[in-house]
């Protein structure tokens, strides 16, 4: 499946009347496994790459050039439609330019650009969302849809404007976004399906929703013209507790093969892996024989 197709197949979920969420990646492993038990798009969260590539808390110390290789090693592995947290555009408007290049060579099929100033500024208060001008936004998505090669990428104006400015406020800029030609509006802060319609109506355009209240079924949100759903970023935090307790366990003194039942057999990773593929292009090229 080429990068246009698996762009188009985003497409059509933001053109449906479906509200769906993605499966949380974070490199080519866990795209295999997401894909292995049927999801069709993934998400690569700003915080998500901060924590797997650098270790680092989601204060953007990444770098556009680590963040654009990992999502090359994620679409080099599987076939998802990836969706990507491509923060504030790592700087200006030009920045912005730069930043859709990249990702969009690396094989994204929509990536978001948001309206926090980023990174936290010098004696700015702990906790708080500080917002860029409306004016600043707006030049930087059309920067972003202006460069843009491939016309099936989506772009989507993500805003923090509920938090700071309240749904009217919020609206305004949703508006201003679809006005530059974006595809999507992706919202942060929801606390209920009324202001992802009011957002859906003002902008003309379906809705990208964060993390919201666990009583807001999809349904609510589907009706409101919610496409997509985040859940969080589970997956990630399952890991880092699954290799925890192996760690624990083995570090302990217990025997490896007690973790037979919590832990992937063989032939699941070499599934995963592609390992019979592997193994063919060994024999085909390399001449190395089977065992007897």
């Amino acid at each position: 499946m080429s990068h246009t197709e698996q762009r188009r197949r985003l497409r059509a979920v933001f053109a449906g009347t479906k509200c769906v969420s993605p499966a949380s990646v974070y490199d080519g492993l866990s795209a295999r496994v997401a894909e292995s038990v049927g999801y069709e798009l993934g998400m690569l969260a700003g915080s998500v790459a901060a924590n797997t590539t650098l270790a680092a808390p989601d204060l953007i110390v990444l770098t556009l050039t680590e963040f654009a290789d990992q999502v090359r090693r994620i679409m080099r592995a599987s076939r998802l439609s990836l969706i990507v947290d491509a923060d504030h555009g790592y700087g200006n408007a030009l920045n912005v330019m730069r930043t859709v290049e990249e990702l969009e060579h690396a094989g994204v099929s929509g990536m978001s650009i948001e309206d926090t100033a980023l990174p936290t500024r010098f004696g700015q208060t702990e906790g708080t969302d500080e917002l860029i001008s409306l004016d600043e936004m707006v030049g930087k998505l059309k920067a972003a849809v202006s460069a843009r090669r491939d016309p099936s990428t989506v772009i989507l104006g993500r805003t923090a404007a509920l938090k700071v400015e309240g749904t009217e406020g919020t609206v305004k800029r949703a508006r201003a976004f679809a006005a530059c030609g974006v595809d999507a509006i992706f919202v942060i802060g929801v606390e209920s399906a009324d202001q992802v319609r009011a957002v859906h109506e003002a902008a003309r355009l379906p809705v990208m929703v964060g993390s919201a209240p666990a009583s807001i079924k999809r349904e609510d949100f589907a009706a409101a013209g919610g496409r997509v759903l985040l859940q969080g970023h589970q997956p990630v935090a399952a890991a880092v507790k699954a290799v925890r307790d192996v760690y624990t366990h083995l570090f302990n003194g217990g025997a490896p093969a007690d973790l037979k039942d919590r832990i992937a057999s063989q032939g699941e990773i070499d599934k995963l892996v592609n390992a019979t593929a592997y193994k063919n292009w060994q024999r085909d090229y390399l001449g190395v024989k089977g065992k007897s």
